[in-house]
């Protein structure tokens, strides 16, 4: 058998060529497949571990922070946090943007993440860095992935301010692969609905000329009006850690029902930031 195939192979050996390498590219196609996929797999995992929560809760009707835009009130977390199997909570937010290192004219794309303040082990924080510490004071402190090239004690400036680099982490990477430069909660709910000195002075004007807002008889009205308008009281998302012996699809529940809010599981945001990355890639 084998001298016949050898001979086979000998009377055609350019189609053997062909056919050899024909399954080879396919073969490697497989594979590689199967790899970028068990990658895409990984990304999410890692990405859902380092966040630390067992339930995502967002807006309602929407596909959470990951994958789609969510805005809910900062201080829906109290509530969140009195009910039955929860644990822990904290509000974060994202938002991806160019983020330019002082004194240099190069921009990094990053995703800007807005962390409460508490301590290392809170969820949304990075949870371990390789160089540095973690933010200690409520503004202009910056934990950033070293896939953005900055280093420890560099200004880097996020909207209209400057935040000094006081620690580096790894591995904290978007679904989009886009490293994290980790800020304090309300430096980043300013920079995600900041608005350019125009703006702020045109909304100021049609506010002032707007009858209802500038009674006479009311003088500070206005005023009211006009310091709720520079306020950002919105987060993406609010990370869940629920109590040992609790099943999260029963606690993800009760705050859907009681609270009218999408809230996702592990599982279930796993499933939608793999779909993402198939659906991107």
């Amino acid at each position: 058998m084998i001298s016949l195939a050898g001979r086979d192979i000998m009377h055609s050996w350019g189609k053997f060529v062909f056919t050899a390498m024909g399954l080879g590219l396919l073969i490697g196609v497989t594979l590689s497949m199967a790899g970028i996929y068990r990658g895409m797999v990984d990304d999410a995992k890692v990405l859902l571990d380092n966040s630390g929560a067992d339930l995502w809760v967002v807006q309602k009707d929407t596909l959470g922070p990951y994958a789609e835009s969510s805005s809910i009130y900062d201080d829906i977390w109290r509530e969140i946090r009195g009910m039955p199997g929860v644990k822990q909570t904290a509000n974060i937010t994202y938002l991806t943007m160019q983020v330019r290192k002082s004194k240099e004219e190069r921009d990094v794309r990053v995703m800007v993440t807005g962390v409460t303040p508490g301590e290392a082990g809170t969820p949304g924080w990075p949870p371990y860095l390789v160089a540095g510490r973690q933010i200690t004071r409520s503004h202009y402190e910056a934990v950033a992935d070293i896939a953005s090239g900055f280093k420890l004690g560099e200004h880097i400036q996020i909207r209209r301010n400057q935040y000094t680099v006081v620690g580096l982490t790894r591995r904290m990477v978007s679904s989009n692969g886009d490293p994290m430069v980790f800020i304090p909660l309300k430096d980043a709910q300013e920079a995600q609905f900041l608005k350019d000195n125009d703006a702020i002075r045109e909304q100021r004007r049609r506010t002032a000329e707007n009858p209802a807002f500038n009674q006479p008889g009311m003088p500070g009205l206005l005023d009211t009006v006009i310091a709720s308008q520079s306020t950002n009281p919105y987060v993406n998302a609010i990370l869940v850690r629920i109590e040992t012996g609790h099943a999260p699809e029963e606690v993800a529940e009760s705050i859907r029902r009681w609270k009218r809010l999408t809230v996702y599981t592990r599982d279930q945001m796993e499933e939608i930031l793999v779909g993402k990355l198939i659906a991107t890639s």
